[in-house]
């Protein structure tokens, strides 16, 4: 059994990390960044809270994350391993976390502030189906429109300046020590997240001694 958390500032590329090695291991794969933004998108209750919270820049508190993070591992099928990213983000949810799960890993993908910042504001979702863009790396055929779909794409709410400025600070102060605290119990392996996605993920795999991809 295979199970990772994937650590990272924002814009790092944690999802799409994730996701190669969900698809090619056989690995669930828990987004909290995506069961939230799932919810603003289909305006539940939880959606409506996250909502106002993500639109000032501010981080989820830590019991609705640790909700949401216990009620999609109870789900789990512990048969398979999984990774799990967007958690944990301070010191009371990595203590939380430790205590109720085994891991095998803690994968670390760096990323300079002056790059997150470029990356972060060019991300665009579709309104409808809910597919990422990049206007860098993965620009529609259609200036706005989702390729797929023909919904009309649109910044996150939470992918402003003024929300990133916010971000990036709650990561430095809080998210960045728990590396440290990793280090004390489980193996963490740095990553460079400038490189091509293929060649973060070929470092992610040589470093955890996984299968390349196929």
């Amino acid at each position: 059994m295979r199970k990772f958390i994937i650590m990272g500032i924002q814009g790092s590329g944690k999802g799409t990390q994730a996701k190669l090695l969900a698809d090619d291991l056989d690995l669930e794969h828990f987004s909290v960044g995506d069961i939230f933004r799932w919810n603003v998108q289909h305006h539940t209750k939880l959606g409506a809270q996250v909502k106002r919270i993500m639109a000032g820049g501010n981080l989820v508190d830590d019991d609705l994350v640790e909700a949401v993070v216990r009620e999609c591992l109870a789900r789990h099928d512990w048969n398979f391993g999984f990774v799990i990213d967007g958690f944990p983000r301070n010191a009371r949810q990595a203590e939380f976390f430790l205590e109720s799960y085994d891991i095998d890993g803690v994968i670390n993908l760096y990323l300079p502030d002056e790059e997150v910042t470029r990356r972060v504001l060019a991300r665009r979702l579709c309104s409808r189906c809910g597919l990422d863009y990049n206007l860098i790396a993965h620009r529609p055929q259609q200036e706005d429109i989702c390729d797929v779909c023909q919904g009309k794409l649109e910044a996150r709410a939470d992918d402003t300046p003024e929300a990133l400025a916010v971000r990036l600070a709650d990561y430095h102060e809080e998210t960045k020590p728990l590396i440290t605290i990793f280090e004390r119990k489980e193996f963490v392996a740095t990553i460079d997240a400038t490189l091509p996605v293929e060649k973060v993920q070929a470092s992610i795999r040589e470093r955890f001694d996984l299968p390349p991809r196929p």
